[in-house]
């Protein structure tokens, strides 16, 4: 019997119609470690919260009563003491203009929660100095070409290995969607580019302008005159490269037909370890950052 092709794609999209209700077996929640440490000045903060099951909208439960220090390799301790009016908020608080860390430097973080002992270890990375932030008017032949479009300018030192994340906030307002965590490597994308000790390359100096639509979903200018921007350069290390990258391809799903050929949905990647074998496992990541920013507000 032969069956045309056009039978065969029918049949394909008429399968792609069914509904199905999968029945998720559901997972012990474990520890969710939320520790990303930075010499800003002022205080730094350790989250500590319990996973919880894909579908459930709840927030997330504080884990309370840990111990949480931060040791470096000159043997100075830091503890993170648990903020009473925010359960499962560690917080160190530093002392006059003291900040926290040194580039240089190595850490080990320790966390004893629930009867279990959880350890990660991090290096503080060097940052480049942000050199200036400008806004351009797109050209006449380019799509919307009524949008100004931010770019920050900043040079990676000589020496590959270096790693970033680049953070924006317009406005006073973090850009946080999955499509908008901006990470380099040296002053390009990935390792083995051969871009290392140049000024960040452009589609990267561009991911500072936020993806915004107005109540009717039509696209708007990134900046308009009067807008502020303001980034930092977070120093991270391969293995935070590599964390935020995961993050990046697990939570960008746009959804639709592309869904068929993306990467499918896992686990990322997590640097905190429970010394016991048979101890419970954790989620999360540890960094210590050096960071750099700079600030502008638009003026046309």
């Amino acid at each position: 019997m032969c069956i045309s092709t056009n039978v065969i794609i029918g049949l394909i999209f008429l399968s792609c119609e069914t509904k199905i209700n999968p029945a998720l077996q559901e997972a012990v929640p474990i520890l969710a470690v939320d520790a990303w440490v930075s010499n800003r000045p002022g205080n730094q903060t350790i989250i500590l919260i319990k996973t919880q099951a894909y579908f459930d909208n709840s927030l997330p439960l504080a884990v309370s009563g840990a111990v949480v220090t931060i040791i470096d390799n000159l043997n100075n301790v830091f503890v993170f003491e648990e903020d009473s009016a925010k359960p499962g908020h560690y917080v160190w608080k530093p002392v006059g203009t003291e900040v926290f860390g040194a580039i240089g430097n190595t850490y080990k973080l320790v966390v004893t929660a629930e009867g279990e002992k959880y350890e990660a270890s991090s290096r503080m990375g060097r940052v480049p100095v942000i050199d200036s932030i400008t806004f351009k008017k797109n050209e006449p032949t380019q799509p919307n070409p009524d949008f100004y479009r931010g770019e920050f300018w900043a040079t990676d030192p000589q020496g590959s290995g270096d790693a970033y994340w680049i953070r924006t906030t317009k406005n006073g307002i973090f850009s946080n969607k999955p499509s908008e965590i901006n990470i380099a490597y040296d002053a390009g994308f990935a390792p083995g580019g051969n871009i290392d000790g140049i000024t960040f390359i452009p589609p990267i100096r561009g991911r500072i302008n936020p993806n915004e639509k107005d109540a009717t979903g039509k696209v708007l200018s990134p900046y308009v005159p009067g807008d502020s921007a303001f980034v930092e350069i977070n120093s991270i290390t391969v293995a935070a490269f590599d964390y935020l990258n995961e993050v990046s391809i697990q939570t960008n799903r746009p959804g639709g037909f592309s869904e068929l050929f993306a990467r499918p949905i896992a686990n990322v990647s997590t640097n905190i370890v429970n010394p016991n074998p048979n101890g419970k496992k954790a989620v999360g990541f540890f960094n210590v950052a050096a960071v750099s920013s700079l600030g502008k507000k638009f003026k046309k």
